[in-house]
């Protein structure tokens, strides 16, 4: 009982799923990614399994298509399932279960699967594929969250809200460069989830993405002896570790050349 959409990036190098559900926690069941592999989405009488599965297949070089094709011939109990795949190459897949709760139903395109089950109705589905189709030139993570907002307005899940949640990978994205987890939040029980999921999806950027070129204010003496100042008021040595108790590391630069236009922002109590 649940609407998601899984998609890759325009530019190949990103892949992702939103999803929300009456349902505590659906980002423990639906959402599963790996970079330069691919995505899905498992609800309905969801099948856990499909994930490692259907990565495994991926990852070995089947299409979204193939991929599905086997999930399903493996699965007595397939009738019951909605799953929706994008392969490494934007191949896209989506199967509905005769026998899940209606409205249930989804679509395919170039790049993105969506699919959903015990909606208010077909608009659901159609409201998320306008608003993905409208937003090449929105950001991958915010345009996943725009087509999931879309759905939510639309009706979403008829039994109502609860939870929602998005993943979304790529190669060297993860923490410190470590893996390929670009964005992982999770809004487990709320009573507008998907509101929620935008204002983490804000501070998923703020703290774990770093600061472009344009957002980047060059630290003169001036402002440094600001900055200084600031730390000492607010009780730490230096500014730079007041930087690290609020884990700002990625908006300022560590030898204080630059620092984010958000983050003077703060330090100035400039709400603007």
């Amino acid at each position: 009982m649940t609407f998601s959409i899984v998609a890759r990036s325009d530019d190949g190098e990103s892949w992702g799923v939103a999803v929300a559900s009456k349902f505590l926690a659906v980002g423990s069941v639906v959402p599963a990614a790996v970079a330069q592999v691919g995505a899905l989405a498992t609800q309905a009488h969801a099948n856990v399994a499909y994930k490692g599965i259907a990565l495994s297949h991926l990852d070995e070089g089947a299409t979204a298509s193939v991929a599905l094709q086997r999930l399903l011939e493996e699965d007595e109990g397939r009738d019951h399932r909605q799953v929706g795949i994008v392969d490494v190459d934007g191949g896209a897949a989506s199967h509905t279960g005769g026998s899940c709760i209606d409205w249930a139903g989804g679509v395919t395109g170039d790049g993105f699967a969506i699919q959903g089950n015990c909606l208010a109705g077909p608009e659901v589905v159609e409201a998320m594929r306008r608003s993905w189709e409208a937003g090449a030139d929105t950001p991958f993570a915010q345009r996943l969250l725009d087509a999931l907002a879309a759905g939510d307005d639309a009706g979403g899940d008829k039994r109502g809200r609860q939870s929602a949640a998005m993943l979304v990978v790529r190669d060297g994205a993860g923490y410190d460069g470590g893996d390929d987890i670009d964005v992982d939040l999770r809004v487990d029980d709320h009573a507008a989830p998907v509101t929620e999921l935008a204002r983490l999806l804000d501070l998923n950027d703020l703290y774990l993405v770093a600061s472009t070129d344009d957002e980047k204010v060059t630290i003169d003496a001036a402002l440094r002896d600001e900055l200084e100042a600031f730390a000492r008021a607010q009780g730490q040595p230096d500014f730079h570790t007041w930087v690290g108790c609020e884990n700002y590391e990625m908006r300022v630069d560590d030898g204080l050349v630059w620092i984010d236009r958000r983050i003077l922002a703060l330090v100035r109590g400039d709400d603007a």
